[in-house]
C-alpha cells in the first residue's frame, strides 16, 4: 500500500531542509578555513609561516643564526621591492629590526601587501615577528617609496633541542602583491583618479 501524497510531499520537505542545511554549513566552514588556517600557521609556525610573538624578556644566547632575506614582487605589477640588507647574524632570543623597501613604479595609487615564509620550513616554529608589514596593507602613491620594518627574534629555544644543532641559516621570504580587499579600496577612495582594477 503506497503512502498518500501528503506524507511523501512532507518527507521530500524535511530531505530538502537537511541539504540545504549541510551545504550552507559546508560553505560557511569553508569560508571560515582560510582565516583559520592563516592563524593556525601563525600560531604554530606550520609550512616555514614565523610565529607572531609579542615583545618581552627572554634570554639571549652566544648561539647565533644567519638571516637572510628575500624578496619576490607580483610579476604584473610595476613596482621594486627589496631587502635594505641581504643577511644579518642575530644571537637566539635577540630582537633585530631590518627594513624592506617598496618603490610604486606605476602612474597610479595602489595598495600592497605580501606572503611571507622562513626556510627551512622546520625554522618555522622558531622565527617570530613581533612587528612586520606583512600585517597590514600599504598605500603608495605613483613614484612613492617606503621603507617597511620587520622585527624579528629565533626562539632560544631552539637551542636545547638538538635536533635544530643543523640550523644555521634562516632565510625570510616576502612576496609583495597588490590588495585588492575592502580595506584597500577604502584607503584608495580618498586618492584622486585611483582605480584599483587597472595595470599601471
Amino acid at each position: 500500500m503506497s503512502e498518500p501524497k501528503t506524507d511523501i510531499a512532507a518527507k521530500n520537505r524535511k530531505v530538502a531542509r537537511r541539504l540545504f542545511l549541510a551545504t550552507a554549513g559546508m560553505g560557511g566552514f569553508a569560508y571560515a578555513s582560510a582565516p583559520l588556517y592563516d592563524l593556525f600557521c601563525r600560531t604554530t609556525g606550520f609550512g616555514g609561516t614565523p610565529v607572531v610573538s609579542q615583545a618581552g624578556d627572554r634570554p639571549i644566547l652566544d648561539r647565533t643564526v644567519n638571516v637572510r632575506f628575500d624578496s619576490n614582487v607580483d610579476t604584473a605589477l610595476p613596482w621594486k621591492f627589496q631587502p635594505l640588507q641581504r643577511e644579518v647574524k642575530v644571537r637566539l632570543g635577540e630582537e633585530y629590526l631590518a627594513h624592506y623597501r617598496v618603490t610604486n613604479l606605476s602612474q597610479r595609487p595602489a595598495v600592497g601587501t605580501s606572503t611571507y615564509n622562513v626556510t627551512p620550513e622546520t625554522a618555522g616554529g622558531w622565527f617570530n615577528k613581533i612587528q612586520c608589514f606583512c600585517f597590514t596593507e600599504q598605500l603608495l602613491l605613483p613614484g612613492q617609496s617606503v621603507d617597511m620594518p620587520v622585527i624579528f627574534f629565533v626562539d632560544p629555544e631552539l637551542d636545547k633541542d638538538r635536533r635544530y644543532d643543523n640550523i644555521r641559516t634562516i632565510t625570510l621570504s616576502y612576496t609583495f602583491f597588490e590588495a585588492k580587499t575592502e580595506r584597500a579600496r577604502t584607503l584608495l577612495g580618498g586618492v584622486a583618479g585611483s582605480d584599483i582594477g587597472k595595470g599601471g
